[in-house]
């Protein structure tokens, strides 16, 4: 396979499938595989796709996700927050708040019920607002 080809599948697999019109947010090399396959830019394995994207310094183990946002004013609320960021205002913080949705928070290696629950509770003051 030549080089251009190589490069391609890199850049393929570095895009968000969603933005090339696939009803998916995140790679997988079955995914990608199919995806090279179905618009004839080659025929290849999960391993050879694998292999490619290792070789171009593309690591397909750290799943990114992308969130599309339905608000039509969407590009230009996040230019302004951006902009922000780049230049905050001289009086004045900026501060961001994201909203994220609620998390389990568990120790790791347990699932379910923990073995042993802690016992008594935080202090007082720990759980009164300031």
């Amino acid at each position: 396979m030549d080089q251009p080809t190589r490069d391609r599948i890199c850049q393929i697999a570095r895009c968000c499938p969603r933005d090339l019109g696939w009803p998916f947010s995140t790679w997988s090399l079955s995914k990608l595989a199919e995806v090279l396959r179905t618009n004839g830019i080659a025929e290849l394995s999960r391993e050879t796709v694998r292999q490619i994207l290792e070789a171009g310094g593309v690591s397909w183990r750290a799943t990114k996700t992308w969130k599309a946002s339905n608000d039509p004013d969407f590009q230009a609320k996040m230019a302004r927050v951006l902009d922000l960021y780049d230049h905050p205002p001289a009086d004045g913080r900026v501060i961001c708040v994201d909203e994220f949705g609620p998390l389990n928070l568990q120790r790791p290696g347990l699932r379910g019920r923990l073995q042993n629950p802690p016992t008594g509770l935080p202090s007082e003051h720990c759980l009164t607002r300031h």
